[in-house]
């Protein structure tokens, strides 16, 4: 399937774009899966294999807090254009909405003074103190903090933590059985050699994440392709699980397929961004992690591309690899679009 992203994925492996890479095509009910490259190459090279995990990053997001904010909607426990202070009463900003996190759209500067030097709840603490600018609602710009913030709302509403939650509400039953937020190193394609941490293996590779821990609803997630395709067989199945019980309602899977934020320039659905199909124009539901991951599912034509590097080793050139990644995206959307 897709020769062309293939060569291409192969010429990014020659570059030392990534080391390595494991990655899956769906199409007309098939599924085609390569793993290539070294799931280390300092301080020793190491090849990498099918089964092993990747640092997922904010790919946590969609495969963990959307997921559960979606099971809450169909339940009717929340709703996206309430207040966040109405479900997480210690966030004091009463203006910023569920919508306005789950589209991008809440403006809030999420700096914060000697973040990697504080504590768990130091951190915690402060993010609960960021507001919403004079422009909430008005712009999409990408940011984990509210992502962070719907997993505390999260915490509050099942009094568990967040990555727990996870683990027995979607992991455990789509069958994800490698998937884990505590991997063991050694079965980790390694992320990047920090001047601090110094080989980041096993370890979440998100500074806040790393500080977070099982609190963090924005990264952390370890996964490997054989699971990644489970979830993403469960959303071209519109929220049906491989033995036929409903995960989620079609309807729920079908609704975002469909712009959420209050401005309508771009697309943004619930958690995941959009891009659209070269055919016709219809919506795929689109995500990316910092480490070199994303996934791209077209449900509607019943289509996806799986994406698992670990380009952030050694050494992290996020400016060239992002234009590198719409490189390749645009090469299987161009390609999608004829066969």
């Amino acid at each position: 399937m897709y020769s062309r992203t293939q060569i291409k994925i192969k010429k990014y492996l020659n570059e030392a774009v990534m080391p390595g890479v494991s990655y899956a095509f769906f199409k007309g009910g098939q599924v085609e899966t390569q793993t290539e490259g070294f799931a280390q190459i300092v301080p020793k090279k190491e090849l990498l294999t099918a089964s092993m995990l990747f640092d997922m990053a904010s790919l946590t997001i969609v495969i963990g807090t959307t997921t559960m904010i979606l099971k809450l909607l169909e339940a009717g426990k929340i709703a996206i254009d309430c207040p966040l202070q109405v479900y997480l009463p210690s966030y004091r900003d009463e203006r910023v909405t569920l919508r306005h996190l789950l589209t991008h759209t809440s403006d809030i500067n999420g700096y914060i003074e000697n973040r990697n030097d504080l504590s768990a709840s130091e951190l915690q603490k402060a993010i609960l103190q960021l507001k919403s600018s004079p422009n909430l609602g008005e712009k999409i710009v990408y940011t984990d903090t509210g992502t962070i913030l719907l997993g505390f709302m999260l915490e509050e509403i099942y009094e568990r933590p967040v990555q727990n939650l996870f683990m027995t509400e979607i992991l455990q039953p789509l069958r994800m059985k490698t998937s884990t937020f505590q991997p063991v190193a050694a079965d980790c394609a390694a992320s990047e050699i920090h001047p601090t941490r110094g080989l980041i293996r096993g370890q979440v590779h998100d500074p806040k994440a790393h500080i977070l821990g099982i609190h963090c609803g924005s990264a952390g997630l370890f996964s490997s392709l054989a699971d990644s395709v489970a979830f993403v067989q469960m959303l071209l199945a519109k929220g049906r699980q491989a033995d036929g019980s409903s995960f989620l309602q079609e309807k729920t899977i079908l609704s975002l397929l469909q712009n959420y934020a209050p401005v309508k320039t771009g697309g943004r659905s619930l958690g995941w961004d959009l891009k659209f199909s070269k055919r016709d124009g219809h919506p795929l539901l689109f995500h990316t992690g910092y480490t070199g991951t994303f996934l791209l599912v077209d449900i509607l034509d019943q289509e996806a591309f799986i994406f698992l590097s670990n380009r952030t080793h050694p050494a992290d050139h996020r400016a060239e690899y992002v234009i590198q990644r719409n490189q390749l995206i645009e090469e299987y959307l161009q390609e999608q679009k004829y066969f």
